[in-house]
């Protein structure tokens, strides 16, 4: 069962660091984060990102990588618009309303990971959701934004940049500095040191979830093989701690998926050590057998062959049915957002989505009409719950 759902072991050491990294940045703000920036970034230059370095750095990214931006950035806007709550009012009882405001964050930091590969996709699927839900205000941390990273800035309409990443990043948007404003919410993938980070803020700042290594759970009867190796090699790419897994009840479509998989693996690199270390095919008894497992697993991407499969499932990220729907079309233009629940985290919660950047107000309206009607029942509940004062808040109003 550990290939489908990991045993999550805390990191005593890297907790300690980034402890450390989050308490100075909180004390000392800009002293602190300008020196383990110059440390870990490194950062070269200003701290923040200009408008006009942004426009020019965008200018040098090739037409077709800006138009296939735009697209995509058209589609992920046009679900994140669907995605946000709406306001209600009813009457639970003649002279009792309650309504439900929805109210934008007011300001939102979105991070970025500058690893191996620059994420431009990344800033989109965080900051135009929380455009699309109202937020006034996008802050964006990123260690070495490159033009590609600044044409999406652009494209999502962001509120200020800042070459910075790591815990001294997330420590800076949570708490704020001279430099860095404080924000309502964290939200974006990164590395265990910024996943660390995001914990250790969450009683003080929002942060969307806890973000492990990238998975794919695949269910299937039929392939094809080949795409089913292409996809599986194409998640294991992300990072060396990935997890890539089928699960099958044909014994000889996990044959050919394993030949598949073994001619297509590149020799080194991230995706080969992922699917040596974490990689693999499970044989199950059945097609109910493999769904089954799929739920237990609870897994970022779930691949399913048909609507059938898709009917059954209970816990997932994001849902990919049918051969077209290559999964990697999620990580990018889709739509549907990319920033996903792991390590089991599916089973309470998923993707991230405009919902995320709102809050839901409750206003309560009663007329002393009203409260007479149902002051018996709250006084009724607070004296069964010992709490007499509560009661009496209610008797002082209606006798």
């Amino acid at each position: 069962m550990a290939l489908l759902v990991p045993a999550n072991r805390r990191d005593i050491v890297t907790e300690r660091r980034v402890a450390a990294i989050v308490s100075a940045v909180r004390r000392d703000g800009d002293r602190a984060l300008l020196r383990y920036a110059e440390r870990f970034d490194p950062l070269e230059g200003p701290i923040e990102v200009t408008g006009a370095e942004m426009r020019s750095a965008a200018a040098s990214v090739p037409r077709p990588v800006r138009a296939a931006m735009r697209a995509a950035a058209r589609n992920i806007r046009t679900v994140a618009k669907r995605q946000v709550p709406k306001g209600w009012r009813v009457q639970v009882a003649p002279g009792v309303t309650v309504e439900q405001r929805i109210v934008p964050l007011d300001r939102v930091g979105c991070y970025v990971p500058g690893g191996r590969y620059p994420l431009p996709s990344s800033l989109l699927m965080t900051a135009i959701p929380a455009k699309a839900a109202g937020v006034a205000e996008v802050v964006v941390v990123c260690p070495r934004p490159d033009p590609v990273v600044m044409a999406a800035a652009l494209e999502a309409g962001i509120s200020r940049l800042f070459r910075i990443g790591g815990a001294h990043a997330v420590a800076a948007l949570a708490y704020g500095t001279a430099t860095v404003p404080r924000v309502d919410k964290i939200v974006g993938p990164g590395n265990r040191y910024v996943a660390a980070a995001k914990a250790l803020v969450a009683s003080d700042c929002g942060i969307d979830f806890y973000a492990g290594p990238s998975e794919i759970v695949i269910v299937s009867s039929r392939g094809p093989a080949g795409w089913i190796a292409a996809d599986l090699i194409a998640q294991a790419e992300h990072d060396p701690d990935a997890r890539a897994v089928l699960i099958t009840p044909s014994r000889t479509l996990a044959t050919r998926v394993a030949r598949e998989v073994a001619a297509r693996m590149p020799a080194e690199g991230p995706a080969s050590q992922s699917l040596r270390a974490h990689g693999g095919i499970i044989v199950t008894t059945s097609a109910d057998e493999a769904m089954e497992l799929a739920n237990l697993a609870a897994p970022e991407h779930l691949v399913v062959d048909d609507e059938r499969q898709a009917s059954k499932i209970r816990c997932a990220g994001s849902v990919f049915v049918g051969a077209w729907s290559a999964q990697v079309g999620g990580d990018y233009a889709f739509g549907s957002n990319h920033v996903l629940p792991t390590s089991g985290a599916a089973r309470a919660r998923g993707g991230l989505s405009a919902a995320d950047f709102v809050r839901q107000i409750t206003i309560q309206r009663v007329t002393p009409s009203g409260l007479r009607r149902i002051g018996e029942t709250v006084m009724t509940l607070a004296t069964a719950e010992g709490l007499k004062a509560h009661a009496a808040s209610i008797a002082v109003r209606v006798t």
